[in-house]
């Protein structure tokens, strides 16, 4: 009988154990690729908070199934990427970094199979103070997100996307060592999954979203919020709209105190009447889908926010200025911007108005026609968006953290808005958080600080007009004065 040689045995044996390898790892494979696609609706954890405050600032509200980053890609981005951000990680764009926190402020961590990142609404609505170039920073809830760069995180996100460097074999390293190590399941859908689709996925929203790129740089505290709907949600064709719709940059507004809102109209241009379809509507541009919204913890949020007082005014007023100031307010402004006045809360047509009109030519027909399709089959469908022929008279509760001023910001205190147009300035800098205790609204003439250098406003650009809202500019300047005086205090 012949014997075999244990040369050829040894061969056999190998060869099997690399079929039996290789069989295995396709298993797993295909294990981890079912449990990737089921896991969504077996496995939503998100991290809850029990303070508000911090829920607010941190809890999810359904952005990260279907927009969220994975999380370890998410972290490893600035340190792989440096050169496509403006300094040193996402702080640069504006992001608030808390001490002891894992994400800045707006950023939520929610478990879809694997922990992923999404944005939540304190990125738009909380903003920082300092009462002196030397004081500490104050986080203040609620107020507009003064130094946030969102179209600078946009940027950076489509950039990254189409880098060469965006491939398993350059992050997988990267993500090992600042994770830890993950498990082997995670090794797997990250390297195969993960990073290959996200990296599709940013590349797909970068061709949807070219159109920023032809916009006048938004800058700190500032969001177009229609036309990436119309792009994302509608899928319109964004190169064959009008030119005169393609810029509609406005300032992110406070949310504090909403239940006298109710019933005035709202959005800059008055074009919905209802806080909780308005709410639902700013979740939908911060990433959720009708499908992954998360009412609870968004009725969380909006409950808190439902009679959530302004901050008062910290400093010291000049009581008998405010007095002269209070009857000017009561004669030439209550009417349009005090709560039960006669015109507060409804649209004051552009021509009478005169502000920049780009905003309100955002907000198409075409735009309305889609927004009441949103939510269809649910009790909560859009039905109370309308097109109108202006902007709305907002009330003017804690109106000193509000600046700077007009729906597009394009003036940068309330004294600078109580002079004719032509003597407001004409450039300006955005970003910059010491409060300005004589005009009321936020320093704007520090270009640069400490290395950190300021966005330039010029209001000649597209959608940056200061013209229009001369309401005010006739009174004599100890008038104006007064009236600015009261005004720190509503």
């Amino acid at each position: 009988m012949a014997q075999t040689s244990p040369t050829l045995v040894s061969s056999v044996v190998k060869g099997t154990n690399q079929v039996l390898k290789r069989i295995l790892l396709a298993i797993v494979g295909v294990v981890a690729v079912v449990l990737f696609l089921i896991w969504p609706n077996i496995s939503n954890s998100p991290v809850d908070y029990a303070d508000i405050q911090d829920h607010f600032k941190y809890g999810s509200i359904g952005s990260e199934p279907v927009n969220g980053v994975p999380y370890w890609i998410w972290k490893i981005l600035p340190e792989l990427f440096p050169e496509k951000l403006p300094d040193q990680g996402y702080t640069s764009l504006g992001f608030i970094q808390e001490p002891g926190k894992d994400l800045p402020i707006g950023f939520s961590n929610r478990k879809v199979f694997i922990n992923r990142v999404g944005l939540n609404c304190a990125v738009c609505h909380t903003g920082t103070l300092r009462d002196t170039p030397n004081s500490d920073r104050q986080v203040i809830t609620a107020m507009p997100a003064n130094v946030v760069n969102l179209q600078g995180y946009i940027k950076f996100l489509s950039e990254v996307a189409v880098d060469p460097r965006f491939t398993a074999n350059r992050m997988m390293p990267e993500i090992e060592k600042v994770s830890g190590g993950l498990n082997p399941i995670e090794k797997l859908v990250y390297r195969f999954i993960a990073i290959p689709q996200t990296r599709d996925a940013l590349i797909n929203q970068r061709g949807r979203l070219s159109f920023i790129y032809n916009q006048p740089d938004w800058g700190p505290g500032r969001v177009d919020t229609f036309n990436p709907y119309k792009a994302i949600q509608f899928h319109f064709p964004m190169d064959k709209l009008r030119s005169d719709e393609l810029i509609g940059t406005s300032d992110f507004p406070s949310v504090w105190n909403q239940k006298p809102r109710e019933g005035l109209q709202l959005h800059w241009d008055g074009n919905n009447k209802s806080v909780d379809e308005r709410n639902k509507s700013a979740a939908l541009g911060a990433g959720v889908t009708p499908t992954t919204i998360d009412l609870k913890r968004i009725q969380r949020v909006a409950d808190w926010l439902w009679e959530l007082p302004p901050p008062k005014y910290p400093y010291e007023v000049n009581a008998t200025l405010a007095a002269t100031g209070e009857k000017l307010f009561a004669s030439n402004c209550a009417s349009c911007h005090a709560f039960g006045g006669e015109y507060t809360g409804k649209v004051v047509p552009i021509q009478e108005i005169g502000t920049d009109p780009s905003r309100l030519n955002s907000f198409t027909y075409e735009t309305l026609s889609n927004q009441n399709t949103l939510y269809a089959g649910y009790p909560w469908r859009f039905n109370h968006f309308r097109k109108t022929n202006g902007y709305a008279n907002a009330p003017l509760d804690g109106i000193w953290l509000r600046g700077p001023y007009l729906h597009n910001g394009s003036v940068p205190t309330l004294r600078d808005l109580l002079e004719n147009p032509e003597n407001r300035p004409k450039e300006f800098y955005r970003g910059y958080d010491v409060i300005d205790r004589e005009k009321v609204g936020f320093v704007s003439t520090v270009a640069q600080e400490n290395g950190q250098k300021y966005f330039k406003f010029d209001t000649t650009k597209p959608g940056n007009s200061n013209s229009g809202h001369v309401y005010g500019t006739e009174l004599s300047p100890s008038d104006k004065d007064a009236l600015v005086e009261y005004m720190k205090q509503l």
